[in-house]
């Protein structure tokens, strides 16, 4: 790929296109959508806490008197909230170009979603494999439609035990955790780009990671907190691999980008390498089949996708 420095200015103009951005209240989702705003995109910010995501619309506005915004809540740590965001959001729009699945918590204490998974792995995969599912036919209608799945650095500190992901069995570690929910996104994005492919889709399945980046996640490791002011970059960066996963004309389905410095830890965006491990393709196989039995919902690719709920 050629253009090391990756930037904003690399963005060609989104008009009439729909993008998602899920946790676009602050962070990198919030600056991604900024930024996709600022280039005419539709943009749909999905928070849990509508509020926050009033004050993002209208921080957003000030820059951009034009931008289209519509927030919608979402909260990925309850399947029913999935389920009824999909719906609102298919009453309002019949297209869908960007679903950025970015929302995500981050070594909190251990605790358990609205429906019983641990907290990471429910919120940070199971979540975005629901919504995911229940857009893909609006993704599928939608010429040159794209899903990014925002990754970490991190997976490669992942205890990852597909006999074991709501850590019932295991002393539990919210590092390994959440190396493991986000291991979890990458083979996500592998098997979702292998069935899209096989189907014969045009949507593709593209992953991202955002360095050493200064946002709200760390709120829960003082440590981290910390070290920001040294290792940190800002979200004006920290955004680039998750929109050039996300608009990068010659990015293909399964690639993975990240800053280019040292340990990927800064820099511009570009295209880098997950671990051995994140690329096995029976562990990712199984965890689909294992995540539709948790979530109740079924992918139909290159199809209407269909949900176990009768009433939806």
């Amino acid at each position: 790929m050629s253009n090391r420095n990756w930037t904003t200015e690399n963005i060609p103009d989104q008009k009439d296109r729909v993008a998602i951005v899920t946790g676009s209240s602050s962070g990198i989702g919030y600056e991604a959508a900024r930024v996709l705003a600022g280039s005419n995109s539709t943009v749909i910010i999905a928070v849990r806490n509508l509020e926050k995501g009033k004050t993002a619309a209208e921080k957003i506005a000030k820059e951009f008197e034009d931008a289209s915004l519509h927030i919608l809540e979402l909260d990925l740590a309850n399947l029913e909230s999935v389920r009824k965001f999909a719906d609102d959001f298919k009453e309002e729009y019949s297209r869908l170009d960007l679903l950025i699945n970015n929302a995500g918590v981050m070594m909190p204490p251990y605790s358990k979603t609205a429906d019983g998974f641990e907290l990471q792995f429910g919120t940070n995969h199971l979540g975005h494999f629901a919504l995911t599912a229940q857009l893909l036919d609006v993704l599928n209608q939608t010429e040159n439609s794209r899903i990014v799945n925002v990754a970490s650095g991190a997976h490669k500190f992942a205890d990852f035990d597909l006999n074991d992901l709501n850590w019932e069995k295991r002393s539990y570690s919210r590092m390994k955790s959440y190396g493991a929910s986000k291991i979890a996104n990458l083979y996500f994005t592998y098997e979702l780009q292998r069935r899209l492919s096989a189907a014969g889709s045009a949507t593709i399945a593209t992953a991202a990671h955002p360095g050493w980046t200064a946002t709200e996640l760390q709120r829960h490791n003082g440590l981290f907190e910390l070290l920001n002011s040294f290792f940190a970059q800002d979200i004006s960066m920290g955004a680039l691999p998750t929109l050039r996963a996300a608009i990068d004309e010659e990015a293909k389905g399964g690639d993975y980008f990240g800053p280019d410095g040292f340990m990927e830890m800064r820099g511009y965006p570009v295209k880098v390498d997950s671990n051995t491990e994140s690329k096995d393709e029976a562990i990712a196989k199984k965890l689909w089949e294992i995540s539709e039995e948790m979530t109740g919902v079924q992918f139909e690719i290159g199809e209407k996708s269909k949900t176990a709920n009768p009433n939806s």
